[in-house]
């Protein structure tokens, strides 16, 4: 049997996904199933766009729904570690790109609960990779899709 994939996430995390989930399957499901009913009452199935509309929304959210129980069966919680000597999972990192000086802060977080508009990238993405591991007063190259950046990290907490 093939191991399931393990969702590292933040307790924070997991519990935006569970109440995502929560709404999914109490509140947006419901309104999908009566859009599917008011759109059946409008006669034949064949050539009716609000019904065709209704079916793929239900199984957008069907989709999501098993995604989400499936990341919230195999989450695995960051333990907040006192250890910020390091970057790692979990830690929020501060560097400043090199030579200009523009100083950007994450949180590395799991794929699961990655938001680059919140500052959370996940530790799978080009930048965590880089930093994963580092200290300190590290410069670090970083690959990205614009090419090579170089960083030095100022903060970690």
């Amino acid at each position: 049997m093939a191991q399931e994939k393990v969702f590292p996430m933040t307790k924070e995390g997991k519990e935006k996904l569970e109440q995502e989930l929560e709404y999914l399957k109490t509140v947006k499901r419901k309104e999908v199933v009566e859009r599917i009913k008011i759109a059946r009452s409008f006669g034949d199935l064949s050539e009716n766009s609000e019904y065709d509309s209704a079916k793929e929304e239900q199984a957008f959210v069907e989709g999501r729904i098993t995604t989400l129980e499936n990341m919230i069966r195999n989450a695995k919680i960051i333990e907040g570690e006192a250890d910020t000597s390091m970057v790692s999972l979990g830690r929020t990192v501060t560097f400043t790109e090199l030579p200009d000086g523009d100083e950007e802060t994450y949180t590395i977080v799991g794929s699961a609960e990655a938001d680059p508009f919140e500052g959370k990238i996940s530790n799978d993405s080009p930048i965590a990779k880089s930093l994963l591991g580092r200290k300190v007063g590290e410069e670090v190259t970083v690959q990205t899709p614009g090419g090579e950046m170089l960083v030095k990290i100022v903060k970690i907490s």
